[in-house]
C-alpha cells in the first residue's frame, strides 16, 4: 500500500492506492490461492 500526503489552501488529505498486478497466465492460481 502506497501513501502520499496532499494539501492545498484549505485541505489536507491523504492519497492511498493498492495496485494489483494479473495476467491471464497468473489468474488462475490467484483465484484458487484466495479462499
Amino acid at each position: 500500500m502506497l501513501g502520499k500526503v496532499k494539501s492545498n489552501r484549505n485541505t489536507i488529505y491523504s492519497c492511498k492506492y493498492h495496485v494489483v498486478w494479473c495476467s491471464k497466465y497468473r489468474r488462475k492460481a490467484l483465484v484458487n490461492g484466495v479462499n
